[in-house]
């Protein structure tokens, strides 16, 4: 039997309790977990200092390092999610519609389980308790395999979560950890359908399209976050300086960042100066076109069109001044990944033409992508951003890792 045979034969012996669970049940598990994270914080740290020590051996920017980073304070806030989620409605059971046909038949509507997800991400290892979670409280198991830069920290956390599981009387395989980071193993887990019901991959555009293109189980896109914001000419540029800076150097290393800024040539030259003062306090590497380097001076790094396409992760933007609001839709339909998009604009007219143009999951008027969250959502810890349009889009939250079936009634009809 193979690695991933194993888990998944683990997996599907499990799903059943935890779908079955009531939702005070899946709640209890939720608390232990936190509680048992709160407990062992010491032990977690310096399980992750192991990984930051790898990762500066191995080069890994220092913003990538950040990724990966465990502190008191972040794992508090993985423990708080997880109670965050006790708190939110449990989808499960929920009646989604139903009606009575003429011959007296009554169907329901209902949302169920997905049964066994399985999950592949990189870095942040907040993203294995975070992704445990979501699938406990919608009563799904779950296979979790990240990456190897964060080994040391994903094994104390997963053990630390399945003693949690196993003191609330569920098997612990409710959630597994996949310790074996290599390419032939995550291959096996991208085709291993008869135990996985979905894979969802979390992280860069790399293995996400890795996983698109080799994965046999059915995939939900997510991560890759190529965002943009256009400032208009109608725009509170004051509003447009404070929420380019932060889209760009709050966390530049996430997904729903900045990585593009569009200027309207109108307003470029009293804009761009006032953005670059904001950026020089972060150091940030601008790429311009001809215009924006005419306004900014050589500083500015001549862009490409590849810097267009690129989510940089890192403190880097591209900018462009455009002609109008219809240049910028037209970049960003060319360029976007369809993340998170905003416009800056006083313009009525055209925060409803930037909003109903655009085509992706989020778009904003006037306030910064760093939004794009399941929490700032209101849904809790999420399992990633959704760049496609199935069977979910955007923040997915609880609600977002369950299906439906239908429950017929009757009383002796037939056909």
């Amino acid at each position: 039997m193979g690695y991933i045979d194993e888990l998944g034969k683990n997996a599907v012996a499990a799903k059943s309790s935890i779908a079955n669970a009531s939702t005070g049940e899946k709640n209890k598990i939720l608390m232990e977990i936190a509680t048992v994270l709160r407990e062992n914080t010491d032990v977690i740290l310096q399980e992750n200092e192991k990984d930051i020590a790898q990762a500066k051996e191995n080069g890994i920017s220092d913003t990538m390092t950040d990724r990966l980073r465990l502190t008191k304070e972040r794992i508090e806030g993985i423990a708080d999610a997880c109670v965050q989620l006790v708190n939110l409605e449990d989808p499960v059971g929920e009646i989604m519609e139903g009606s009575v046909r003429p011959n007296g038949m009554r169907i329901t509507k209902v949302r169920v389980p997905m049964g066994v997800v399985g999950i592949i991400y990189e870095s942040r290892p907040n993203v294995t308790v975070d992704a445990a979670a979501l699938c406990l409280k919608s009563g799904n198991a779950a296979i979790l395999r990240g990456g190897k830069e964060a080994i040391h920290s994903n094994k104390i956390l997963m053990q630390l979560m399945q003693q949690a599981i196993a003191s609330c009387g569920y098997p612990k395989q409710t959630v597994q950890l996949v310790e074996d980071t290599s390419r032939e193993v995550s291959t096996d887990m991208m085709r291993a359908n008869d135990y996985i019901d979905v894979l969802i991959p979390r992280g860069g555009a790399g293995l996400i399209q890795a996983i698109v293109k080799n994965a046999t189980v059915p995939v939900i896109e997510t991560g890759t976050g190529n965002c943009h914001i256009y400032v208009d000419a109608a725009a509170d540029l004051e509003m447009a300086v404070s929420i380019t800076d932060n889209g760009k150097t709050q966390r530049p290393s996430v997904c729903n960042a900045l990585e593009t800024c569009l200027v309207h040539k109108d307003v470029a030259a009293e804009f761009l100066p006032k953005l670059k003062k904001a950026f020089d306090k972060h150091q940030v590497e601008i790429r311009g076109c001809e215009k924006t380097r005419e306004i900014l001076g050589d500083t500015v790094i001549p862009a490409t069109q590849e810097d267009y396409a690129t989510e940089f992760l890192d403190y880097i933007i591209s900018i462009k001044v455009v002609e109008d609001i219809d240049e910028a839709i037209a970049h960003i339909r060319k360029y976007s990944t369809g993340h998170s998009e905003c416009i800056i604009t006083e313009n009525y007219s055209n925060a409803e033409k930037f909003q109903k143009e655009i085509d992706s999951a989020c778009v904003y008027v006037n306030c910064s992508t760093r939004f794009t969250d399941g929490g700032e959502f209101g849904l809790g810890a999420e399992i990633g951003i959704s760049t496609q349009k199935l069977h979910v889009r955007g923040p997915m939250g609880l609600r977002e890792l369950t299906t439906m079936k239908y429950l017929i009634n009757g009383n002796g009809q037939i056909r």
